[in-house]
């Protein structure tokens, strides 16, 4: 009787040991996925931006935006300050960088240059760099700024859509009608996963051009921003 005491009770601690081991490991896991990955993710956004402004620095001729290493940067003074440099593309292996991505498919994003259609963005909102974690802070009247080499356009906030289907691509049409927009125009469109560490659905922010500002030799910032 006092072996099989025994037996059970060691099978118990063993049981119990295996338990604390697989919480320490998630522990780690999370970790990893909530903080390391940031990490990496900011040194690697921070050496893309530096060069993209290097490059900004060498005499260039007009031209279409360089969508090698990054178009511009995208300020949000809502979700807490900062830049985001902004690339093309919304593949993890973009945004796993730390950056926000534009979209080429399913729907192809317009670029801010276009006189007409709906400039669509996308970045994480937890680990990698999480640059649009604080989305659920904008408002309506927001403004959102994006900076090319030469031009600021400054957008403004006019509608969210705090949940939607991940599936749902009709938020990216030129003309999102999910924002109450009937007509062309040039808007801009912030999506990122909800709710908070999770991918389950979409969560939107739309935004419609207010105007542009040329920048000047030494990058004064649009009122919005200072």
């Amino acid at each position: 009787m006092a072996r099989a005491r025994s037996r059970i009770a060691g099978v118990i601690s063993v049981f119990g040991e295996l338990l604390i081991t697989a919480g320490v490991l998630l522990a780690l896991f999370v970790v990893y996925s909530l903080w390391w990955t940031n990490v990496l993710a900011d040194r690697a956004a921070t050496k893309e931006s530096d060069r993209v402004r290097h490059n900004w620095a060498v005499p260039q001729g007009p031209g279409e935006l360089d969508t090698k290493d990054g178009i511009g940067f995208l300020h949000v003074p809502a979700m807490g300050g900062g830049e985001v440099l902004v690339k093309k593309g919304t593949d993890p292996e973009t945004l796993n960088d730390g950056v926000a991505g534009y979209y080429t498919d399913p729907i192809k994003s317009a670029l801010p240059t276009d006189k007409r259609g709906n400039f669509t963005l996308a970045a994480h909102r937890d680990g990698h760099g999480a640059k649009f974690h604080n989305i659920h802070q904008i408002r309506t009247g927001d403004p959102i700024v994006f900076e090319t080499r030469d031009t600021w356009y400054v957008y403004r906030v006019f509608k969210d859509l705090k949940q939607t289907s991940k599936f749902n691509v009709d938020v990216l049409q030129p003309v999102p009608k999910e924002s109450g927009r009937t007509a062309p125009g040039r808007y801009i469109t912030l999506t990122t996963c909800t709710p908070l560490y999770t991918s389950d659905y979409r969560y939107v922010v739309w935004g419609e051009l207010e105007r542009t500002e040329k920048v000047d030799s030494a990058r004064t910032r649009p009122r919005e921003l200072r």
